[in-house]
This record gives structure tokens, C-alpha cells and sequence, in this order.
């Protein structure tokens, strides 16, 4: 998988709905807010939503395993 230069507003999304997730309290409207801005960056960025969701996922929740 290429890497994706992801803009900081969606990195910050995803990382609190991370850390929502582990504290076990995402709600549906900030997952719903996650995935609407990954599909406006994947048509910005002309990729395919899976790849730039994977992606995001892959940066925020396995950072440190990339050193």
C-alpha cells in the first residue's frame, strides 16, 4: 500500500475515535464524521475509500510500530 499524506483534520478524527474506542465510548455521530471526512479526502485525493481507510487506520493505530 502507497503511502497517503493524510491532512491533519482527518489524523485527529480518527485518532480520537481511536482512543474512543479503546475507552469504549465512540458514539455514532463521530464515527459517522470519521467516515464522511475519509470519503471527502478519498474523492479529493482521487483513491479508493478502502485504501485511504486502511491507511488511516494503519497510521494512527500502528504509529509507533513504523520505527
Amino acid at each position: 500500500m502507497a503511502s497517503i499524506d493524510f491532512p491533519e483534520d482527518l489524523l485527529a478524527l480518527e485518532r480520537s475515535a481511536w482512543e474512543a474506542i479503546q475507552a469504549g465510548t465512540l458514539t455514532p455521530e463521530q464515527a459517522h464524521a470519521v467516515h464522511q471526512r475519509v470519503a471527502e479526502f478519498a474523492e479529493e485525493a482521487e483513491l479508493p475509500r478502502l485504501e485511504v481507510e486502511m491507511g488511516l487506520k494503519q497510521a494512527v493505530r500502528h504509529a509507533g510500530a513504523a520505527g
